[in-house]
C-alpha cells in the first residue's frame, strides 16, 4: 500500500462509499423516471400522482447527496489535488443548473394531485431527462477523478 493510501485510507473509503451511494440513488432515479414515462399517455389518476410524488422525493434526495455529500467533501479543505478542485469548480455551475431543474420539477409535482396537468407532464419530464443526462455525465467525470 502506498504512503498516500496509508495516510488517507478512511477518507478515501468514505469518498468511495459516497460515490457508491450516489450511483445507487442515480440508478433508482432513472428507473423511476422510466416507470413514469411508461405511463403515457398521462392522466391525473392516482397511479401517476403516486409515482410522481415518490419520484420527486427520490430526485431531491439524489441531487442533495451530490451537493451535501460529495461536493461538500471536495470543499472541506482536505482535498489536495488542485486539478480535481479546478474541474469541480468549473463544472459546479452546470451541476447547479441541473439541480435547479430537479427542484423546479419537484416543486411542481411533489404534490401532484394539486397541480398535475397531464399535457405539461410529458414536456416537463423531457426537460428533466435532458438535465439528468447532463448531470450524470458531469458526476461521472468528477467521481472518476475522485476515485483515481
Amino acid at each position: 500500500m502506498s504512503a498516500v493510501m496509508q495516510t488517507f485510507p478512511e477518507r478515501r473509503r468514505g469518498t468511495a462509499a459516497l460515490i457508491d451511494e450516489l450511483r445507487k440513488e442515480r440508478h433508482e432515479v432513472w428507473a423511476m423516471y422510466c416507470r413514469i414515462a411508461e405511463l403515457k399517455p398521462f392522466s391525473a389518476g392516482k397511479k401517476v400522482q403516486t409515482r410522481l410524488s415518490e419520484f420527486s422525493q427520490l430526485l431531491v434526495d439524489y441531487v442533495s447527496l451530490w451537493h451535501f455529500g460529495i461536493y461538500e467533501r471536495l470543499l472541506s479543505g482536505n482535498e489536495k489535488r488542485q486539478a480535481l478542485l479546478s474541474v469541480a469548480n468549473e463544472l459546479y455551475p452546470e451541476l447547479s443548473r441541473t439541480t435547479d431543474a430537479a427542484i423546479v420539477f419537484n416543486d411542481k409535482y411533489e404534490h401532484a394531485k394539486n397541480y398535475l396537468t397531464p399535457s405539461s407532464l410529458e414536456q416537463d419530464l423531457s426537460v428533466l431527462g435532458e438535465h439528468l443526462a447532463i448531470r450524470m455525465t458531469l458526476e461521472d467525470k468528477l467521481c472518476n477523478m475522485l476515485l483515481n
